[in-house]
C-alpha cells in the first residue's frame, strides 16, 4: 500500500533503537513486508481505531 498521494505531510520522529528493532520485527510478520513508514502508518490507523478515532 503507497501513501497517499495528496493531502500529506512528512513528519520526522526520533525513535529508540528498542523500538526500531520492534517495528522492524513486526514488519517481517506482514505478507507483503511494508516499508517502515508503511508500518508506522498501520499502526497507527490500528490504534486511531482501537481508541475510536478511526480516520484514513
Amino acid at each position: 500500500m503507497a501513501p497517499p498521494k495528496k493531502d500529506t505531510e512528512a513528519l520526522t520522529v526520533r525513535l529508540s533503537r528498542e523500538l526500531i528493532d520492534a517495528i522492524d520485527d513486526r514488519r517481517r510478520v506482514e505478507p507483503d513486508l511494508p516499508t517502515r513508514p508503511e508500518m508506522i502508518r498501520r499502526a497507527l490507523l490500528q490504534w486511531l481505531e482501537l481508541t475510536g478515532e478511526s480516520r484514513g
